[in-house]
């Protein structure tokens, strides 16, 4: 093997990285504007929610064609269309002028945005032996913690002093550089001219079946342990996006924080966030070093994660603003640690020929759960306050890990 730096399965995981990090600069520079927005253009609560689901909307309605994309032109070509959209569509924030156009707009973002993760796992799957998955995963997705830390101080720099027209150019511009790059550097593993002979061997030491043209998704729907993964997303990951586009809005509103001082501390729940991702993928693969299976590598971390969500329920009860924070903090790091695991149970699960697709599929069942709950936040906010929103999300990690191992049963390759 050569030395570590040279090494090309972390520059091609660092690649991902960086989008991931672009991809939430993206996502998260709506909510950072977002009390501006809401005042300039007396925008609601509810109305905010539309927004929010409008991007989850067009997320689950993209999912699978950016999957199907993935696997059947490869993600070479499918990073490249699926970032310039989404860059293009947040560039376009800046002709929003209500909550239907900025609605339009996050829309056509999240067709584009969620191709991220269904290329990201299928690179994974394809670069990195089993044992390596979880942790590439997690740095890869600790992306989104990075992005989302960075997102309020940069963002509110930009749009103290240059105005929030120019909050959704700058990161725009970021997902054009990276295409670039990706463009540059990127080949299949097999046919990639610096990557040495050592190396794709170590990436192949797992024991793979024959090569077979891809299953019919209609075979992928007839499994259990597709649903599964499906159900699990769907509980899980309203969670995240609930903290990624209403907090600023909590911090304002319900705790009377200014946007600078937002700009100063939303990051640090994030920062936790990233150390879960990272130390989620890193836990199962030292738990299987030390010879317990998949399966149980799987359970713990997912079950751990899941436990420190539960902290959601002190949120909205903590005495000040800065011991809600601390407990978010908490949850972030729980949250992002399952997570980590619930990406790599799908291939650990799945064939590298169906990952794409089955990664897709989980993102129409996440979509469809991250569409109704910011709606449901949005009223429940107006109408109550955020407590009941706050108990919603701690529940819902814990009964995505129950229904993913209850009906998926235990974790192994599936021969499909």
């Amino acid at each position: 093997m050569p030395p570590l730096r040279h090494q090309w399965r972390w520059r091609i995981l660092a690649l991902l990285f960086l989008i991931t990090v672009v991809n939430f600069l993206d996502r998260q520079s709506l909510s950072v504007v977002a009390p501006v927005l809401r005042e300039e253009f007396r925008l609601s609560a509810t109305d905010y929610g539309r927004i929010v689901a409008a991007f989850q909307f067009g997320m689950m309605t993209g999912e699978f064609p950016m999957g199907w994309l993935m696997d059947r032109r490869g993600v070479r070509f499918g990073f490249t269309f699926a970032v310039i959209s989404w860059s293009l569509a947040t560039a376009m924030h800046v002709f929003g002028r209500s909550a239907l156009t900025f609605g339009l707009f996050r829309f056509w973002m999240g067709t584009g945005e969620c191709g991220n993760f269904s290329g990201g796992m299928k690179v994974v799957s394809q670069w990195f032996p089993v044992r390596e998955r979880a942790f590439a995963v997690g740095i890869f997705n600790s992306g989104t913690m990075i992005g989302a830390m960075i997102a309020p101080p940069l963002i509110a720099f930009l749009m103290l002093r240059f105005g929030w027209r120019v909050a959704f150019l700058v990161p725009a511009t970021f997902g054009f550089v990276w295409v670039a790059l990706w463009r540059l550097f990127y080949r299949p593993a097999d046919q990639h001219p610096r990557l040495s002979a050592a190396e794709l061997d170590y990436i192949r030491q797992d024991p793979t079946p024959p090569e077979l043209p891809p299953p019919p998704t209609a075979a992928l729907l007839r499994r259990r342990e597709t649903w599964a993964v499906m159900l699990c997303r769907m509980m899980v990951g309203p969670v995240v996006q609930f903290y990624w586009y209403w907090l600023p809005d909590y911090l304002y509103h319900a705790r009377g924080l200014s946007l600078r001082t937002i700009g100063l501390f939303a990051w640090v729940p994030f920062l936790f966030g990233d150390l879960g991702n990272i130390g989620g993928g890193w836990l199962a693969g030292a738990l299987i070093r030390r010879g317990f299976s998949v399966d149980a590598a799987r359970r713990i971390t997912m079950f751990s994660g899941a436990a420190c969500c539960l902290g959601s329920l002190a949120v909205a009860q903590a005495p000040t603003a800065g011991a809600a924070i601390a407990v978010i903090c908490l949850v972030l790091l729980g949250h992002t640690c399952l997570s980590a695991n619930m990406f790599a149970v799908i291939s650990d699960f799945f064939p590298d020929r169906a990952v794409g697709r089955v990664t897709g599929l989980t993102g129409v069942a996440g979509g469809l759960s991250g569409l109704l709950f910011p709606l449901l936040t949005g009223v429940l906010v107006d109408r109550f306050s955020y407590t009941p929103v706050f108990a919603l999300a701690a529940a819902m990690p814990l009964a995505g890990v129950l229904l993913q191992f209850l009906l998926g049963g235990r974790v192994r390759r599936l021969e499909i």
